[in-house]
């Protein structure tokens, strides 16, 4: 127990981070309804692009924004297969995931992973400002939760004003009822891609910061992502459902779904010593099992009504 509340801020940083990239896929998987597997391959991107940024002499702000500008693009080739190519959602997501492995290898200089020395740059977050921030040689508003938590406020907002206006009302339009939309003149095509861009522009930021945090960029750390990011979701949406009816506040709900999910697993590895080979199984369990629960309480509820009715 004692580990596990020592890795609670390294927890809370990491589901923070992955927040980011869950709140990402929440436009594609809630708001447009469609299943991007794209985010697999962006997320690695994202982390690729702002690595051999810094390390070719760029600052950390450029890099990122490189990362963001990058997964927009591969969120755009999502689009442009899916909408101009005809080709199903879902499948255009895998296209541009297997082609992103090589793009991405190609970013890393045919390497399959590059290091960011934190004591070369001036990195946003990384895991020794934890014990840095512990210790009083740095300061409180450099520790990673704030950094993190500030990003992910930015983000909620920029959102929540985004999807406010008419062109993101058009995009949450086009996902409930498209022919509706399309019937009142709105371009869905476009705003799938518009959609598609985003999320993984955001996905790719959270990429960026990941790899800062860790200290390296590697060709395997997308992988999941799809998974921990509807953990995220899902287990957001369970929790707070009746308590956040607000759109921002949905997003919130994403972002402390992911925290959750980070701390399950922070205790599942250091109170239950459960193999951390075991963790992409785990991961698929939980997922399963908050997916099921909106399920098994209307089948209950069903259950008790039908029961009612008969007494």
């Amino acid at each position: 127990m004692t580990s596990f509340i020592n890795a609670l801020p390294g927890a809370i940083t990491q589901g923070m981070i992955w927040g980011v990239m869950a709140i990402g896929l929440y436009i594609t998987y809630k708001l447009l309804e469609v299943s991007d597997l794209t985010v697999d391959g962006s997320f690695c991107t994202g982390g690729a692009v702002c690595v051999m940024m810094m390390l070719s002499g760029y600052n950390v702000w450029i890099a990122m924004l490189g990362a963001m500008l990058i997964g927009m693009l591969a969120g755009l080739v999502t689009g442009f297969f899916h909408t101009k190519c005809g080709i199903p959602a879902i499948l255009s997501g895998i296209l541009t995931q297997l082609g992103l492995w090589s793009v991405n290898l190609a970013i890393m200089g045919m390497k399959a992973n590059q290091a960011l020395n934190v004591n070369n740059f001036d990195l946003l977050v990384n895991l020794r400002y934890l014990q840095e921030v512990q210790k009083g040689t740095r300061p409180v508003w450099e520790h990673p939760i704030v950094v993190v938590g500030l990003f992910t406020v930015v983000i909620i907002g920029a959102l929540y004003w985004f999807f406010g206006t008419e062109l993101g009302s058009s995009i949450r339009a086009t996902g409930a009822n498209g022919n509706m939309a399309r019937a009142q003149g709105i371009n869905t095509n476009f705003n799938k891609v518009l959609g598609l861009s985003l999320s993984n522009g955001l996905v790719a930021l959270s990429g960026a910061l990941l790899s800062q945090y860790q200290g390296f960029a590697e060709i395997n750390m997308g992988r999941g992502a799809i998974v921990i990011g509807l953990a995220a979701i899902i287990i957001g949406e369970v929790v707070f459902s009746k308590i956040f009816i607000n759109f921002g506040l949905k997003l919130l709900a994403v972002s402390i779904g992911a925290v959750i999910y980070y701390m399950v697993v922070q205790f599942v590895v250091s109170v239950l010593a459960i193999n951390t080979n075991y963790l992409k199984l785990f991961s698929a369990l939980i997922v399963a099992v908050f997916l099921a629960v909106p399920y098994w309480k209307q089948e209950y509820f069903h259950q008790k009504r039908k029961e009612g009715h008969h007494a």
